[in-house]
């Protein structure tokens, strides 16, 4: 094999790209700042009993793991930002009250998550601590929209969201096991009424009818009218159902859709949860919601909203930007031009000295102005 070639899913990002990723990740923590999120960096490296503790099997599964050759534990190279953000907020900040938080770094997958995916997404994303209502939730939805906006998506997007807590509604009182759930998880994001039916043989009937139900739970708000009719009327479900009507309501502008069978993602979310999807991209571009319970391993449980988005993902579905305007300069010691150039690089231009024989390999920039010498001092002038 050749000692250049890479890993399946992994690959080098070349200039224009990584421009316009570097751009996009610039612009997304601006907008989050706006919010009066503060930025963290966690560390790529942790040990696997912080890193994993409480998030699920899926996590545990995408985590890449290694022999820490200082202390002989086992460490773990995260492939999802948000327990280490809970991890932040409940040991590190230790507020009382509301903590706005957001991120952006690399993550690495064992597999990607879905067809032609990378293994080493570049996740941003931001997080709200400390407040339980919907409030916080109708902010993070609205950060998400506006980052989006804010990257340039060009075709219309669609919050389709979900709770978490009408499914476990659903198994309240069933005697079931971990593995058991895993099932019905899977057969309820495949929408697959045999394999469905199979499983749930043995659920008290309300159970089992609920869950086939929400098989067919998706579309617009009319669904949930539908869901208070077809799903047993209990005040944990009558809960969820009028806050996602209410945080529609809340989006105004947006398109809203609603799929009551979507439990995709990690397994901490336990609430309101949302995908947003547009035109061109494989998957959602954005998902998120609420997970409540994501700090209770870190001995601090208490209530946490947010979202996260891949910016290598985003860029994709983006149109190409422009290269960048640039002036061009000789190479040369001639009396001013070098303090010329400074100055104009201090005013934020970018300025390119072609090298003596390379005057037209200029490529990731188009020089659309050159310094030329008039009376003794160095000019700007249109080429």
């Amino acid at each position: 094999m050749s000692a250049w070639v890479l890993p399946d899913h992994i690959a080098d990002v070349l200039p224009s790209e990584a421009r316009h990723i570097e751009e996009l990740r610039r612009q997304l923590l601006d907008t989050a700042r706006g919010y009066g999120c503060e930025l963290v960096m966690p560390p790529l490296l942790e040990h696997l009993e912080s890193l994993l503790s409480g998030t699920g099997e899926a996590l545990d599964l995408q985590t890449f793991k290694l022999v820490d050759q200082l202390s002989g534990r086992s460490m773990g190279l995260r492939a999802d930002t948000t327990p280490q953000v809970a991890r932040i907020d409940a040991h590190l900040l230790n507020r009382r009250g509301v903590a706005r938080l957001c991120y952006c770094g690399p993550v690495l997958h064992t597999r990607p998550d879905r067809p032609h995916a990378t293994r080493e997404p570049l996740q941003f994303g931001a997080e709200i601590y400390g407040h339980a209502g919907l409030e916080a939730d109708t902010e993070v939805l609205r950060l998400a929209l506006d980052c989006l906006r804010a990257a340039g998506v060009r075709h219309p997007v669609i919050v389709d969201l979900a709770d978490a807590r009408i499914v476990r509604a659903l198994f309240a009182g069933v005697p079931v096991d971990a593995a058991s759930i895993a099932r019905v998880h899977a057969a309820l994001a495949a929408k697959d009424p045999s394999g469905l039916r199979e499983i749930t043989a043995d659920f008290p009937a309300a159970a089992r009818e609920g869950l086939l139900a929400l098989l067919h739970l998706y579309g617009d708000a009319a669904v949930l009218d539908e869901a208070a009719k077809a799903l047993p009327d209990t005040a944990g479900m009558r809960q969820a159902l009028a806050d996602l009507k209410q945080l529609a309501q809340r989006l105004a502008g947006a398109r809203v859709s609603f799929d009551l069978a979507d439990l995709r993602g990690y397994a901490y979310y336990s609430g309101m949860r949302f995908g947003i999807y547009t035109e061109g991209a494989s998957d959602a571009l954005v998902r998120g919601g609420r997970y409540d319970e994501v700090g209770a391993i870190f001995g601090r449980n208490r209530p946490a909203v947010g979202f996260s988005l891949d910016v290598r993902e985003l860029v994709g579905v983006l149109p190409a930007r422009p290269l960048r305007a640039a002036i061009r300069a000789p190479w040369s010691d001639a009396q001013g031009l070098a303090q010329t150039i400074a100055a104009l690089r201090s005013q934020g231009e970018t300025v390119v000295c072609a090298l003596p024989g390379h005057e037209s390999e200029i490529d990731e920039f188009h020089c659309d102005r050159e310094l030329v010498e008039h009376g003794g001092q160095w000019k700007v002038q249109a080429i």
